[in-house]
């Protein structure tokens, strides 16, 4: 069996370290996702989700334990590696689209691959894939101002996508929508998933978005449970 994409062992992490205040938001998780798993992760606010999410990115690093990103132990890793994994393996979708609001829809999908050392042509040909498989590629040429809220939504899956990753990580990628909307933007973004084979970690408040992944946990209080 390989290894799975994300493999999380023994994290922990606290907040104002030996303050009277210490807050312990996580407490020894342990969490893999295999190849072409989409898991949700379900949880009341302020349980640790968005901080379970962002050590899962490397954007953030655990108190103890260990973060593997497709089999390669990142614990203890300079900056620079850090950011390459990152960039390069991980995708990352949030609540609000946070879209650079002076380029268009395609552009804010060129751009993160112009980064990554992909040249303008391929670039601007898989931003228009991508765009054309969450149906707004008619809206290529507009900026996010001119775009609806579930429009910006399936641009900032594209974007997370662009470069290719082997995981994605999502934090209410749908909360900010009406019902309806939501459910257009979910069904974009998991065929995105599963004409891709990524594998995605993604939290939500809703338990019917939850039910159609292959997995749901729960995090409460800082410690895994059974959903």
């Amino acid at each position: 069996m390989s290894d799975p994409v994300l493999a999380l062992s023994g994290i922990t992490k606290a907040y104002n370290h030996g303050l009277p205040n210490e807050v312990t938001v996580l407490r020894g998780i342990d969490l893999s996702v295999a190849r072409g798993e989409v898991v949700a992760l379900v949880a009341p606010s302020g349980a640790g989700k968005s901080t379970l999410l962002h050590i899962a990115g490397l954007l953030d690093t655990p108190d103890a334990g260990t973060v593997a990103i497709d089999g390669a132990d990142m614990t203890g890793k300079r900056d620079a590696a850090r950011t390459a994994v990152r960039r390069q393996d991980v995708g990352f979708i949030y609540q609000f689209h946070h879209l650079l609001p002076e380029f268009s829809a395609l552009e804010n999908i060129v751009l993160p691959q112009l980064a990554n050392g992909v040249s303008p042509k391929a670039a601007t040909a898989r931003a228009m894939d991508l765009l054309t498989q969450v149906g707004v590629d008619a809206r290529a040429a507009h900026r996010p101002a001119a775009l609806s809220g579930g429009e910006q939504q399936r641009v900032a899956f594209c974007r997370a996508l662009a470069n290719g990753p082997k995981l994605l990580l999502a934090d209410e990628p749908t909360g900010n929508l009406d019902p309806a909307t939501s459910e257009t933007v979910f069904a974009a973004l998991m065929e995105l998933v599963r004409s891709t084979g990524l594998s995605a970690l993604i939290a939500t408040h809703n338990l019917e978005l939850a039910a159609r992944m292959d997995r749901q946990i729960r995090l409460e209080q800082g410690a895994l449970t059974a959903p």
